[in-house]
């Protein structure tokens, strides 16, 4: 399964957060790397889209949308710092 940056999800994230996460600096929860989120690698699934560490490829983030809702999960980012 290859993979895409993480700019390939903007348009999901854009409807959850007000700003541009991609833009942000996460820090990966396994290595402590840190990174934008643009950065990461992507991968489509038909359960989901995963997000993965550019550096360990440990899972940030899961994203799973349907219908009626966006499900995130942001379990393996450890923190985000956004620009003002």
């Amino acid at each position: 399964m290859g993979h895409v940056d993480g700019n390939a999800i903007a348009g999901s994230l854009a409807e959850i957060f007000p700003f541009d996460v991609t833009a942000a600096v996460g820090r990966c929860a396994h290595c402590g790397s840190t990174g934008m989120i643009g950065d990461a690698m992507v991968y489509f699934a038909a359960t989901g889209t995963i997000v993965r560490c550019a550096n360990c490829d440990e899972v940030l983030a899961v994203l799973v949308e349907t219908p009626s809702r966006i499900w995130l999960s942001l379990s393996g980012v450890r923190g985000l710092t956004l620009p003002t």
